[in-house]
């Protein structure tokens, strides 16, 4: 008995040390990424190399907002996370009609919505293109954001998670006089609190990283987003590592800090959305 217990804390041992390690190669191109970021261009090219900054400097992201014009693509990535979020109740509002609304068709449309998701976006960027080209709304920011308004995946999870609210509830709140707005915003959306965690995590990630579509939709560059801009450096800039590193720095940093903090939503908000 005592060979079988040791033997499991051996194994256990030794998985969390390949856990750690795994973990340290994963960690090391961004540690040296945010390392190399703060250091000046003869030290990012030293060898050997260091991995602490002799000679600590914010040049790098200085340049990046004076030189490289990165507070307009800030701006403009903001602007579209924000029209996300907006997007993101939309999305709730179809998935909740969905799940708690009869009417003729329903099945018929809901399916018609997930068919959606297996055609790839790149199929569809072209006639999106030509349908808002006519509209008068390309190299403008609601051409932007207009096509992302709207996601079937997110309309899917939705559905999905508000199918288990119990519709008598929602029954007892009409018989009580309250609105159909009233009831979504007041008492759908307080009870969906983890599907809306998670759909505001992934919709924060995909805005901030939006990089095809601004790219094909803008021609002027003062509607660039973070991730365009970052394109732009490594062509511009492809011998200085130093202002590169602080451009993927200031992209991938925000990311790391709200995945790590919210990842919890994000598996349970999956797993309670799936579970019928």
């Amino acid at each position: 008995m005592k060979t079988k217990t040791t033997k499991t804390k051996v194994e256990k041992l030794f998985i969390i040390l390949l856990l750690a390690l795994g973990g340290i190669i994963v960690s090391v191109p961004f540690i040296w990424m945010i390392s190399s970021s703060f250091k000046p261009e003869s030290e990012v090219l030293q060898i050997p190399p260091s991995l602490i900054p002799e000679n600590p400097t914010l040049e790098n992201y200085e340049n990046l907002f004076e030189s490289m014009n990165f507070g307009v693509y800030l701006r403009n990535t903001l602007i579209i996370v924000l029209f996300s979020f907006v997007g993101l109740f939309f999305n709730a509002m179809a998935g909740y009609g969905f799940a708690k609304y009869q009417f003729k068709g329903r099945e018929k449309i809901f399916y018609i919505v997930l068919a959606t998701m297996m055609i790839p976006a790149q199929v569809t960027m072209i006639p999106v293109y030509l349908i808002l080209n006519e509209m008068g709304l390309t190299n403008t920011m609601t051409g932007i954001v207009l096509p992302g308004l709207a996601a079937a995946f997110s309309i899917f999870l939705f559905r999905q998670f508000m199918t288990t609210i119990p519709t008598d509830l929602i029954e007892a709140a009409r018989l009580d006089g309250a609105g159909e707005f009233y009831i979504f915003f007041r008492l759908i959306v307080p009870i969906a609190k983890p599907i809306f965690a998670v759909q505001g995590i992934l919709t924060f990630i995909g805005a901030w990283n939006s990089f095809l579509w601004p790219l094909i939709i803008a021609n002027d560059e003062s509607l660039y987003t973070l991730s365009v801009g970052l394109s732009l450096l490594q062509g511009q800039y492809a011998n200085n590592f130093g202002l590169q590193m602080a451009g993927a720095a200031f992209m991938v940093v925000p990311i790391i800090i709200i995945f790590s903090f919210f990842q919890k939503y994000i598996v349970e908000g999956f797993t309670m959305s799936g579970i019928k």
